[in-house]
């Protein structure tokens, strides 16, 4: 889902960054209204590690293949450091491995960063219904909202940029065929990843319940 160099014209990558820089500030902001920010930090640093690495497992769609994101995951655990470790991600997945590009890590990191944040909020949902579905039963149908639909949005958020920047000197026809096609193969992605992240916090809540309570 990674966006690399080259495909979208400077406007697009500089209002990439224009939105990622003040939505990064924001997510800080609320980060250090925390009691003790520096105790989410390991949380924090270990789900970074995994959003960095999950670009490395292909799952094959045919005719394509995709790879897990985890954003959804990252918004139901971390909250508003979501968004700047998936940015520290994007960065490191760009330098190392060329997923992406530099010039495009901001448009990538509100690609991703911005419906991890909506998941965040998804699953705090499981408050509101918490009294009407039980509190276990509520907790799991959130979390699995927040997963796929963390995707979910992404892929739409990826799939209007590319489709409406096909650049000049590529056939339109095939590159548009292309993009329905992943973007199709990221629906069944959706289930998977919504169910990874439920039963990531089915798992917390019987061992470590206290890591989905965010504080903040």
């Amino acid at each position: 889902m990674h966006i690399p160099d080259g495909i979208l014209p400077a406007s697009v990558c500089i209002a990439g960054y224009a939105i990622a820089v003040p939505v990064t500030w924001y997510s800080l902001r609320q980060i250090n209204r925390l009691r003790d920010p520096t105790e989410e930090l390991p949380k924090a640093s270990l789900l970074t590690a995994a959003f960095f690495i999950a670009s490395s497992i292909n799952i094959p769609v045919p005719p394509s293949s995709v790879h897990l994101v985890l954003n959804g995951l990252l918004g139901c655990v971390l909250g508003y450091f979501a968004f700047p470790a998936i940015l520290v991600g994007l960065f490191f997945q760009a330098i190392m491995f060329g997923h992406g590009g530099l010039t495009t890590l901001g448009v990538d990191a509100v690609m991703m960063g911005i419906p991890a944040l909506v998941a965040s909020h998804i699953f705090q949902l499981r408050h509101v219904f918490r009294q009407k579905l039980g509190e276990k039963l509520a907790t799991n149908v959130f979390a699995f909202l927040a997963g796929a639909l963390g995707l979910g949005l992404a892929a739409v958020i990826f799939f209007f940029l590319v489709i409406t920047n096909i650049p000049s000197g590529f056939d339109a026809q095939t590159e548009r065929a292309a993009v329905y096609g992943l973007s199709l193969a990221h629906l069944p992605l959706m289930l998977i990843e919504g169910t990874f992240t439920l039963l990531l916090v089915m798992f917390l809540q019987r061992v470590k319940p206290e890591l989905i309570e965010r504080r903040g």
